[in-house]
Formats: C-alpha cells, sequence, structure tokens
C-alpha cells in the first residue's frame, strides 16, 4: 500500500539520510556494539547533514522544518540498517521537544547551534534505581541555594548516558506540592558533583550507552532550569505522546525491514527440494505479518499527522504505542522461525532484531501502562 503523507521535500531528506546511513553507520555498526557505544564523531558528521537539528530554527543552525515526518524519515531509515541503537532519536525526538518549547532566548542562544552541529550530544535522565513508569515517584531533588541549585540523587537506564554533554534532569524541588512539585533542570557535563556510573550491558540495543548517573550535591545555575519551577511533570506529560509516536515509527519500521530480509530468505532457502517460502505455512505466517504491518503503518502515519496539527491525544499515542511494539514482538519471532537454526546465530540480522526488539514493549512506558492510559481515557 503505497504511503501518502510524505511529499518532495521529505523524499529528498529520506536519500540523504539513506545516504548517511549506508556510509555512516551500516558499515561500522557491528564495531559499535562490540565497544557499546557510538563514536562522538558520528553525530558531527550527522550535524554536518543537518540530519540532528533540522527541526531548530534557522538563526541557530537548524533546518527550521518543525514537522514530524522528517523525524520519522530519519528513525525509519536508521532502523532500516539495524541502526536503532545508535540514540538520535533521544535527541532528534524528545529532547528537541523539550528544548523548543520551553527554552528562554538565552538558552536558545547557548545550547542551541552545539546542539544542531552534533558538538552537544543530549539526554533525559527520568527513571531511577527504584522508579520506573511511576513518574510521580522520582525521589531525585533540587534545592535552591542562592543562584544555584543542588541536586541530589540518581538515575539509571539513561540513553546517550556516557556521551551525553546535556542532560535534562528531573527533580523534586518542592517535595510537599505533589505533581507539581517537580522541575526539568539541565545539567550540562563537568557539572560539580555529577557522576556517570557504568555503561549498563543490555542483551539488546549495544551500540546505544546507556548509564547510570549520580548527583552528589551537584551544582547547577538556576539559569539551567527550564520552563517554570513546578511544571516538570505536566512537560512530561505534554512531551510523551512524541516519545510513543517515536517508538511506534521504529516498530513499524522495524517489521517491514524483518518481513522484507525473511520474504528474501525463504525464495532463496531451500528445504525437500523446493523453497520454504513455497510452504503453506511459510506462505500463510508472512501473509498474516504483511498484513498487520500495512495495517499498523497506515495507524503510525495518520498518528503523525496528528501530531503535526497537534491533534495526537495521549490515549491515540498510547494505543500506537503498545499495539506496533507487540506486533514488533510477534514478528520478530515468528519471522526468526523461518530462518530455522540460522536465525539462532549472532551473525544473522534476524537474530539481532530479535535482541533488539525486546525492550520495546517497556521503554517509554509499558504495555501495561498504555492499556491502562487508554482504560483511563474511556472513563473506566
Amino acid at each position: 500500500m503505497k504511503r501518502t503523507i510524505f511529499e518532495a521535500d521529505h523524499d529528498s531528506f529520506r536519500d540523504t539520510v539513506r545516504a548517511f546511513c549506508e556510509k555512516e553507520i551500516a558499515p561500522h555498526h557491528e564495531q559499535w556494539e562490540k565497544d557499546s557505544i557510538v563514536p562522538r564523531d558520528v553525530w558531527t558528521k550527522a550535524g554536518e547533514l543537518g540530519l540532528l537539528g533540522f527541526m531548530m530554527p534557522e538563526e541557530y543552525g537548524g533546518g527550521g522544518m518543525h514537522d514530524f515526518r522528517f523525524n520519522a524519515v530519519l528513525q525509519e531509515e536508521v532502523t532500516r540498517v539495524g541502526g536503532s541503537g545508535v540514540g538520535f532519536a533521544i535527541q532528534t525526538d524528545l529532547v528537541s521537544g523539550y528544548l523548543l518549547k520551553y527554552c528562554t532566548d538565552e538558552q536558545k542562544a547557548r545550547w542551541f547551534p552545539k546542539f544542531c552541529s552534533g558538538e552537544m550530544i543530549t539526554a533525559i535522565a527520568m527513571t531511577e534505581p527504584g522508579t520506573g513508569s511511576d513518574l510521580q515517584g522520582i525521589q531525585t531533588t533540587a534545592v535552591k541555594d542562592g543562584d544555584e541549585y543542588v541536586i541530589s540523587g540518581a538515575k539509571t537506564f539513561i540513553t546517550n548516558g556516557i556521551n551525553a554533554d546535556f542532560v535534562i534532569v528531573v527533580a523534586k524541588t518542592d517535595p510537599e506540592a505533589g505533581a507539581l512539585g517537580f522541575s526539568l533542570i539541565v545539567v550540562e557535563r563537568g557539572a560539580e558533583g555529577f557522576e556517570r556510573g557504568r555503561n549498563l550491558d543490555k542483551m539488546g540495543l549495544k551500540a546505544q550507552d546507556t548509564a547510570e548517573l549520580f548527583f552528589d550535591n551537584c551544582r547547577v545555575p538556576t539559569s539551567n532550569l527550564l520552563g517554570e519551577e513546578g511544571q516538570g511533570f505536566i512537560y512530561l506529560m505534554d512531551n510523551l505522546p512524541q516519545e510513543r509516536m517515536t517508538i511506534s515509527v521504529v516498530a513499524a519500521a522495524a517489521c517491514r525491514q524483518m518481513i522484507d530480509m525473511t520474504v528474501e530468505y525463504v525464495k532463496e532457502r531451500k528445504a525437500f527440494g523446493k523453497p520454504i517460502g513455497s510452504f503453506q505455512n511459510s506462505r500463510f505466517v508472512l501473509a498474516e505479518l504483511e498484513t498487520e504491518q500495512q495495517i499498523a503503518q497506515v495507524f503510525v502515519d495518520r498518528s503523525i499527522t496528528e501530531l503535526n496539527n497537534g491533534t495526537l491525544t495521549v490515549a491515540e499515542a498510547a494505543m500506537g504505542k503498545w499495539w506496533t511494539t507487540e506486533l514488533q514482538k510477534k514478528t520478530v519471532d515468528q519471522c526468526l522461525q523461518l530462518f530455522g537454526g540460522y536465525g539462532y546465530m549472532s551473525e544473522y540480522p534476524i537474530s539481532k532484531a530479535y535482541l533488539d526488539t525486546r525492550i520495546q514493549t517497556i521503554y517509554g512506558g509499558t504495555t501495561e501502562i498504555m492499556k491502562e492510559i487508554i482504560g483511563r481515557g474511556m472513563g473506566l
């Protein structure tokens, strides 16, 4: 089914992204997975091509294209070469939203140029060792002391945590105010009392540096507050639908990639004297997956349009997130089965896809939390 949401500018951007991915990501990704980190020069190369700041204002070196279709193109092409763990989405799809909405003019001038160039790698720190989906359970505190905040606490599972020069930290600035007691405060590389822990060893997405972060009376200027004090939880709720939209885009793209590689494999692999794709079971399995992927893609594309229009609801974003990621799990499991024993070998991309897929139903809000959000939206 032909997709209709993209225009000529998006197609041109896709050509640029695809060439970059094939030259700068695909040939090196295996080594990055061994190293558990993506070299910083990949970020600056992406920045030079305008792949990181396309949504930022032109006066700061951005592309001025605040259109989520460009975000979708970037994530689809990175996913197509198996590079979902590169970490660009944190910068382009998550952090950018907070900066565009809440930065002061002084902050824009200070941060935006390096954001666009790739010189500044960003992260957002929500999850804590004892707090995952329940963001109101966050224990990290930020106490104002003159013209500084003193931050104390720990974060974990932070994507880009090792590479990051700029971390949006979710912290309590008023422990007595409940949901209105959270603020977003930027901690920059080199801040006093800011330390990084382990680069965590994960089962998948191994090229993506995922770290523990520690704040031991970490001091940052009050000028690093994003937006208004006490509005952090509201800002998070406002921006989470776009994060979940990104995960849905990646899930649909991953399903497309896995189905395509499996169709190619079953046409070539023979058993009992003929291609295994000619067996009814193979045809039925792939026919079902193809149908479900295309249906999912229609929902994702419609959601992209709604997000651009400012009409995508929290519940709709949750629907897309849980459905597409659960479909991704189903797809990789059934595709790997068709590869047989070869699918279990690490040298085959479907094996890597199997490991990379598992986190999709967890981060950005678990499937269970997504269903809870949808149910509440129904008045239940």
